[in-house]
């Protein structure tokens, strides 16, 4: 019986780093958008917000990070739950099932999430998909 186990977390470097390409995508696309990375325990570390990005992609950024980290997938399979008549998710406190969050997964530990708002929704996830491939 496992009693222990090492757990991996995301470093501010690591972060940064996730960061810096999310932005390049962005940029490289003429994207503003707003982007958000948080820990395992949903908790931001990371937050910007190009410029023209509007205000109200804030919170959805946010809201998907925290998102993806809680449900331990991607935000867009939350948005197909309720896309197909599971509306019912809509009372869950604090979701946001938007696509455009992914989690952040080592070795099968979620350790964090990205989520990005102000473009149209897989925009917003090629954006966060950026983010994650600048970890590999």
């Amino acid at each position: 019986m496992e009693m222990f186990r090492s757990t991996k977390y995301l470093t501010l470097e690591g972060a940064k780093k996730m960061m810096a390409a999310a932005e390049a995508e962005a940029r490289k696309n003429n994207w503003n958008v707003a982007i958000a990375i948080v820990d395992a325990g949903a908790n931001l570390l990371l937050f910007q917000k190009l410029d023209d990005t509007q205000s109200g992609s804030i919170d959805v950024a946010i809201g998907k990070a925290r998102t993806a980290v809680t449900f331990k997938r991607p935000t867009k399979a939350l948005e197909e739950i309720i896309a197909g008549g599971r509306s019912v998710f809509l009372a869950v406190e604090e979701i946001t099932p938007l696509q455009g969050g992914l989690p952040i997964v080592v070795d099968g530990q979620v350790i964090g999430g990205v989520g990005v708002s102000g473009v149209m929704s897989s925009q917003d996830e090629q954006v966060s998909q950026a983010a994650l491939d600048a970890l590999r």
